[in-house]
């Protein structure tokens, strides 16, 4: 099947050929038909999927008919509104929409936050008839009255499994609420929980069911490895990994800001170039980091499941998990960005004995043992294998550690941020900072120490301080004779008179 059987318009077609593609892949044959049918939609599919030409094509298809090249605002009012969760994920469906729209006179903006809103609102005052938005920038243009939804033809809803991880159902229900109630609406997700199917049943009429794949399932194209390791040891344990691939690079998540800083800055230091993305960084800062990573001058990006969210890169051979996820299914969000397109990849873990529980769930979803190896010299705590065999205690030959590749027997498994947006609602604030930094150690996990600690030594507890007067104390009493003074009775620092007996 080619996209000329699919019923797309000469102008996209044209697009399509301009792109490179000759072929629509399994959601974009099922998806087109149905899209320019004027049917809604409920999707599920995983990122690499071809999902956004899914959506994106069709739409340009059904609002084709009014493109024009007049000045005049009143001539492009907004007739499709497309709701991304992360800038990342909102400008690559932007990317996508210029891509296809090239040979209509059709116009389109992103409009995110973290960046001055004031030319967002001119363009968006000029007429635009396809506004890519993350939920927050949208209500704050809403409240600024510079842009106007009622005729909005066709809404699309993506990742909103994303949308629910990160608090902005609430923000979507009030922009629903904004939409005329005759209109096309596609929604997007790679898991369906009962609160996305509340959602779908608020938004959807009859829609049509398109699922590409079984949900949660992982690529066959990708090697699952768990390397075991205490949590203080996991820095050395990765430093040495990369060290061993010099020339490959990798995605290396962790679950907050803070460690996500920490880590790229101890990497750097390491002699490995990385940088880390996250919700606090500037949008400009997180564009260049992007580039770099995408073009190759940046070897390690340190990210986030929020700041990552959206992130194409062809050929990435390298997920690593520095710290397993909460979820079972962010699990399955993260390697999705190797093994695509045929290619190669392969998902590392470290895995403390502390994530235990977490590694078993995420077994449990793909259906798959992921393979345990052991590096030499980075053994895990010991009780690490209480929970399972106690069998693979000992250490591994030193040779399997020389190529993370060829330590890890093939594990196949079949078929599966936003940045912070600076609201002009404070009460939006909470929300859509889920993804920041989190009160305490969590799940057990020791908490990062300050640079210059050497992990490579056991711990060791620091003396106690002893106190000046009690120095004045003999701490063995003489043989026979008990101790004259009972601890309650020895000297004590007063607050301003030196020493004084109680």
């Amino acid at each position: 099947m080619s996209f000329a059987d699919l019923g797309l318009i000469p102008e996209l077609l044209q697009a399509v050929t301009d792109a490179g593609y000759t072929e629509p892949t399994p959601i974009q044959r099922q998806a087109i038909p149905i899209v320019i049918a004027g049917k809604d939609v409920m999707g599920g599919a995983q990122t690499g999927t071809g999902k956004t030409a899914g959506f994106t094509l069709p739409l340009l298809h059904r609002i084709a008919r009014h493109a024009n090249t007049s000045t005049s605002p009143a001539r492009h009012q907004t007739r499709a509104l497309i709701l991304a969760p992360t800038r990342e994920l909102a400008m690559q469906v932007f990317e996508s929409v210029k891509t296809y729209s090239k040979h209509l006179p059709l116009r389109s903006v992103c409009v995110y936050g973290g960046v001055d809103i004031r030319p967002q609102q001119a363009e968006l005052r000029r007429g635009i008839e396809i506004v890519i938005a993350t939920p927050g920038r949208l209500l704050d243009h809403l409240e600024q009255k510079s842009i106007n939804l009622s005729q909005v033809e066709v809404l699309v809803l993506d990742e909103a499994d994303r949308m629910l991880d990160m608090g902005f159902i609430p923000d979507i229900k009030r922009i629903l609420a904004l939409l005329p109630k005759q209109r096309q609406s596609l929604l997007f997700s790679a898991t369906f929980s009962d609160e996305i199917k509340r959602l779908a049943d608020q938004m959807l009429k009859e829609p049509q069911l398109i699922e590409v794949a079984r949900r949660n399932m992982v690529s066959e194209t990708i090697t699952h490895v768990v390397h075991p390791v205490s949590s203080g040891m996991k820095r050395n344990l990765l430093a040495h990994l990369l060290r061993h691939k010099p020339d490959t690079q990798a995605l290396v998540f962790v679950d907050t800001k803070l460690m996500c800083g920490r880590l790229a800055h101890y990497l750097e230091r390491s002699g490995i170039s990385a940088d880390a993305i996250h919700g606090d960084k500037g949008q400009q800062q997180r564009t260049d980091t992007l580039e770099a990573f995408k073009s190759g001058k940046l070897r390690v990006l340190v990210a986030t499941d929020v700041a990552a969210r959206g992130l194409d890169i062809d050929e990435l051979p390298f997920v690593i998990n520095f710290e397993l996820p909460h979820t079972a299914e962010d699990y399955v969000h993260r390697i999705g960005r190797t093994g695509r397109a045929g290619h190669h990849g392969y998902a590392i873990s470290l895995v403390s004995s502390e994530e235990k529980h977490w590694l078993s769930e995420i077994e449990k979803l793909i259906k798959l043992q992921i393979p345990q190896e052991r590096v030499p010299g980075f053994d895990p705590d010991p009780d690490f294998h209480e929970a399972g065999s106690r069998g693979h205690r000992g250490r591994r030959p030193a040779a399997a550690a020389a190529d993370t590749e060829a330590q890890a027997p093939a594990a196949r498994s079949g078929g599966r941020e936003r940045g912070v947006e600076r609201s002009a609602e404070a009460r939006r604030e909470p929300a859509r900072e889920r993804e920041g930094l989190r009160a305490g150690p969590r799940r057990g996990r020791s908490s990062v120490a300050a640079d210059g600690f050497d992990f490579s030594k056991p711990y060791e507890p620091p003396n106690p301080p002893v106190a000046v007067a009690e120095q004045t104390q003999p701490t063995v009493a003489a043989a026979g004779k008990p101790d004259p003074l009972r601890r309650h009775q020895r000297p004590i620092a007063v607050l301003l008179g030196g020493l004084g007996r109680k």
